[in-house]
């Protein structure tokens, strides 16, 4: 795929999901870290109803440090992978404070230092809370990049250095958001609604199975 096929993808997006934006809830920077990494293998729905319990009273570093691992992991039960993920958040929550003066820090290879921390959350932490430029890979990002050609990388991190080198600088963080709500809402990952997709006649994977229907 060409860069001015990529901007063609990207202008039909935002046409279709302009002001896309997270579906997590959060007031801070430290709040949207700890519901991106509450939100690993979990809906946003299911993670922001924990955390609208969570935040009333542990919704800063020191406060949540507070809890014990097995108080948070009690709390964040329905978010899975409680136990691993209250170790995690506790953790990077008291690093945070020790080594960052109680600030989440803007600068990638700092949030990628705190336990919990890959990749994907560094990303959208600092392209959300930071404005910065960054393009995460979650499981939507890495399905539609690969079926739309923008991307055929084999692993997350290959789909973002592909998606990093063929989108413009500017359009990365809210390309990582189009791409999110149309393979929620179109090129799912099971039934994906390719007939009706605005992005069809651009679409590597509807035009190798559309082919691949007409030579039956």
């Amino acid at each position: 795929m060409t860069k001015k096929q990529a901007d063609k993808i990207i202008e039909i997006l935002s046409s279709l999901y302009e002001g896309a934006k997270p579906q997590l809830n959060f007031t801070s920077e430290y709040e949207l870290l700890v519901a991106v990494m509450l939100s690993a293998q979990c809906t946003d729905e299911r993670v922001n109803k924990v955390t609208s319990v969570l935040f009333k009273d542990y919704n800063t570093p020191t406060k949540l440090a507070t809890l014990t691992q097995e108080e948070l992991a009690k709390i964040i039960l329905p978010c899975g992978l409680n136990n691993s993920k209250a170790k995690n958040i506790l953790s990077a929550t008291n690093s945070i404070i020790n080594n960052f003066s109680g600030q989440v820090p803007s600068d990638f290879d700092e949030l990628i230092s705190l336990d919990g921390v890959g990749r994907k959350t560094a990303d959208v932490v600092l392209s959300v809370a930071f404005n910065k430029d960054a393009i995460a890979v979650d499981t939507h990002v890495f399905r539609v990049s690969n079926r739309l050609g923008l991307s055929n990388g084999s692993t997350p991190y290959k789909v973002e250095m592909q998606l990093m080198q063929i989108l413009k600088k500017e359009v990365w963080s809210k390309a990582h958001h189009y791409l999110i709500y149309h393979g929620r809402r179109v090129c799912k990952a099971q039934k994906p609604n390719c007939q009706s997709c605005a992005l069809n006649e651009h679409c590597k994977y509807y035009k190798v199975n559309r082919k691949t229907k007409n030579d039956k």
